[in-house]
């Protein structure tokens, strides 16, 4: 399953939902237009994280693949080229499009720092029936953390596609799929947890990256051989 945002961050929607017909309508899913506005259709957690018991476990990694490095330090990550896309997106001009399979971690206070948001702009912006304006009811409190997470995923999508040396599609091609479900870390979802979860994207190798990358790895290989000797 695979929700779309188009060009508007989770954040965003929370605010646009002022009436209850608003509400649902911004827990729809679409499809997103680049990672810029990845979502979400599920989030988990694994066994691999640090002395934390979650209500959620991460998907299979799929069979196959080539794992990649990154060219920039992108801590508790791992990513797959699945190889060349069979679909629409298969060429983006001349540069080929592969599928990429990715395991990566959002920071807990990063997304402790879009919940305080959330929380500090709605009581400016919100306006729910029944309640006086910049009146945040408890049955939002969950929905700004479901939001918040939302938004931290999406920062780390994107913080991964430029980690190792990509370039997003642009437009539906772009779309992440993101493999756990939402509701379901929400449930044991304590403030300042990471969010372990996996994604499946489109994307092609982005050449300035990736020289940068080597050019770096080169001129650390003298130093690394200094050292043995």
């Amino acid at each position: 399953m695979k929700f779309t945002i188009f060009t508007v961050s989770a954040l965003g929607l929370f605010f646009s939902a002022t009436n209850a017909a608003a509400r649902s309508a911004a827990f729809v899913p679409s499809s997103f237009s680049s990672l810029k506005a990845a979502s979400l259709s599920k989030i988990a957690s694994s066994n691999r994280l640090q002395n934390n018991v979650l209500s959620y476990s991460l998907q299979p990694e799929p069979e196959g693949g080539e794992e990649i490095s990154s060219v920039d330090t992108m801590p508790g990550s791992r990513m797959k080229n699945m190889g060349p896309s069979s679909g629409d997106e298969q060429q983006e001009g001349e540069e080929q499009v592969y599928t990429f399979w990715l395991e990566a971690e959002a920071d807990g206070k990063l997304i402790k720092g879009y919940r305080i948001q959330v929380e500090k702009d709605a009581s400016k912006k919100a306006n729910f029936p029944g309640f006086r304006k910049g009146q945040i009811p408890p049955y939002a409190q969950p929905q700004m953390t479901m939001f918040a997470i939302q938004e931290g995923v999406i920062k780390t999508c994107e913080s991964a596609v430029a980690a190792y040396g990509l370039k997003a599609l642009p437009g539906e091609a772009g779309s992440v799929e993101v493999h756990e479900d939402i509701k379901d870390i929400c449930k044991g979802y304590k403030i300042g947890d990471a969010v372990k979860f996996t994604a499946t994207f489109q994307a092609t190798f982005d050449p300035e990256k990736m020289a940068k990358g080597n050019v770096e790895g080169k001129q650390e290989e003298p130093v690394a051989e200094a050292v043995e000797e």
